[in-house]
């Protein structure tokens, strides 16, 4: 484990995690695929899409067969769910099935931009919450319904930065600093971070951790750009940490100019 990381570890739920960075299982093009991506980032949570995996299938086949169970939290996923009773349906089978009781709370019922239903989502963690599950809700960049689904009890809140999928960056900067500054849960950008750069941003911006998928399975090299994000990750956590310069609006000599500049006076 890295050292920096046992230092400044993920607190999620009272439980303790060395990676700041969460993978996602879709979209590859297979289990190998995601393996290499899963053991390159050193990711300890592993979201898993509950429609998209039958957890009846034998482990040593589909999604599951490439996530370490001792080394790795499968966290399912409640995507494809349109409201909350679907989306409470899903968490309990996940649970019915083996599962430990937390579940990523996704409801997407408007398909072609895939954004959150912030009405339902506040609805089913309510009802999950009370379940005896630990939450941890995709949202859109709304301060206002992160202060809502926090103090409902989610273990965390999971702003998007862009649009599923999208590859698009930290497009929600501003409403994110107001999550980040007002939270008192982790706060993970999950959603639209396309390059390791984006991954460095969102930390730099003091949140606790990212969720990506979409950039490690339409790499060209899966495991390389794992590795990437995860060192990405970890260098915007740092800078974070170190604290970062303030944003001036003139230059600013970094050295002296006075004394040579009359030097030949």
């Amino acid at each position: 484990m890295n050292t920096q990381a046992n230092k400044d570890p993920l607190i999620i739920a009272d439980r303790t995690f060395s990676s700041r960075l969460l993978i996602g299982t879709g979209k590859f093009p297979s289990a190998q695929a995601l393996r290499a991506a899963i053991e390159a980032s050193d990711a300890e949570i592993v979201t898993v899409a509950l429609r998209r995996v039958d957890l009846s299938e034998p482990e040593e086949e589909g999604i599951l067969s490439a996530i370490d169970r001792e080394r790795q939290l499968v966290l399912p996923n409640t995507s494809g769910a349109r409201d909350a009773d679907e989306a409470v349906r899903l968490a309990r089978l996940a649970r019915a099935s083996g599962l430990e009781p937390w579940v990523k709370l996704e409801l997407t019922p408007e398909p072609r931009y895939l954004l959150p239903d912030p009405v339902e989502t506040l609805h089913a963690a309510e009802r999950l919450i009370k379940d005896g599950f630990v939450v941890l809700p995709y949202i859109q960049a709304d301060p206002v319904l992160a202060k809502r689904l926090e103090e409902a009890g989610t273990a965390t809140v999971m702003p998007l930065g862009a649009p599923i999928g999208s590859n698009r960056g930290v497009k929600t900067r501003d409403m994110l600093r107001i999550i980040i500054e007002q939270a008192t849960v982790p706060v993970i950008v999950d959603a639209g971070l396309g390059a390791p750069s984006h991954a460095a941003e969102a930390m730099e911006l003091g949140a606790d951790a990212v969720l990506v998928n979409t950039a490690l399975s339409d790499a060209t090299d899966h495991g390389d750009m794992a590795r990437a994000f995860a060192m990405a990750t970890a260098a915007g956590r740092m800078a974070y940490l170190s604290g970062l310069g303030p944003e001036r609006d003139r230059a600013d000599a970094s050295s002296p100019l006075t004394g040579f500049l009359h030097e030949n006076a």
